[in-house]
């Protein structure tokens, strides 16, 4: 069950691997984009490809799809990013239970991003774990954890691909030792959770008079998306790059203190903000460089409002 294009990998790997798949669960087919043009899964194509079963269900909360799994009779059911909530009737279905593979260190970061939410928040590592599933979100029992470093200018979208294949190797390893009858569920310490939603275009909204460093790892969670956003001149400002200079002099926040030929410095409640590459509404992202050939961007104006 999964079906962005971080579960692929796990498809990928239980099929090239000695298991057989017998039936791949994925989100329906929506219309996206400006044509509103009908898209499938990528699962769902990578599904295709093996000539796979394939089921599409609103909901799994129906009778139908209740009985459609116990006539398929899994082993066990793998769960990657799937998009919906598994009721307990089918948690019950296969013998080896059903296995989740989340991308943070749990108990911590819970729920639908956290690769963006590790980097907002300026976590120095992440990684994936393995769990069997309960009924509550991203609580069960851990079967296996294992830890990468997030780089310091790493963001969302290039983290997501590390963790995408380090999520099929530990999945691969989850599902040998349960085959073997090795694997030891741990409880996870519910103290210790931590919960990371979903994120909305609102997240990327920056606040100038939190630090540059925070600022900066705004932008970083939020690329590919949402992408962090201000306002210059009335204008949108996608932010795409930036990095911290330390300053021990006191400027209001969001003033650009300097436009130089390939950055753009802006007070922060913090150290300095210098922008590397950005983007305006209807134009392409462009370094500050490639952008003040034939625009201009004014010192002394605030961003943000």
């Amino acid at each position: 069950m999964g079906t962005p294009q971080f579960a692929v990998p796990c498809l990928e790997t239980l099929v090239n691997g000695r298991h057989e798949v017998i039936g791949v669960f994925t989100q329906p087919d929506r219309p996206s984009g400006r044509g509103r043009k009908i898209n499938i899964t990528p699962i769902k194509e990578k599904a295709l490809s093996y000539n796979i079963p394939i089921f599409q269900p609103d909901t799994l909360e129906n009778v139908e799809v209740f009985e459609n799994i116990e006539k398929l009779d899994p082993d066990i059911i793998v769960v990657v990013a799937y998009g919906q909530i598994l009721p307990e009737e089918i948690l019950r279905i296969p013998e080896h239970g059903c296995v989740n593979v989340h991308a943070s260190l749990l108990p911590k970061y819970r729920g639908a991003a956290p690769i963006n939410w590790v980097i907002i928040n300026g976590e120095g590592s992440t990684g994936i774990t393995t769990i069997y599933m309960d009924t509550g979100l991203d609580t069960g029992d851990i079967l296996l954890r294992k830890e990468i470093k997030i780089y310091e200018d790493e963001t969302a979208g290039e983290l997501h691909d590390r963790l995408m294949d380090l999520g099929a190797e530990v999945l691969d390893e989850t599902i040998d030792l349960i085959e073997a009858g090795k694997i030891q569920p741990t409880p996870q310490n519910h103290e210790e959770a931590s919960y990371a939603p979903m994120l909305t275009k609102e997240h990327g909204r920056i606040d100038w008079n939190k630090s540059a460093r925070e600022i900066k790892n705004l932008i970083r969670g939020t690329v590919p998306w949402p992408t962090s956003y201000t306002a210059y001149d009335g204008k949108t400002m996608k932010i795409w790059k930036s990095s911290v200079i330390n300053s021990n002099k006191d400027y209001k926040p969001g003033i650009i203190l300097e436009v130089k030929k390939d950055c753009v410095l802006v007070a922060t409640g913090k150290n300095i903000l210098s922008i590397e590459e950005l983007q305006f509404s209807g134009r392409k992202r462009m370094s500050v460089n490639q952008y003040l050939i034939g625009n201009n961007i004014e010192a002394n104006r605030m961003l943000g409002g």
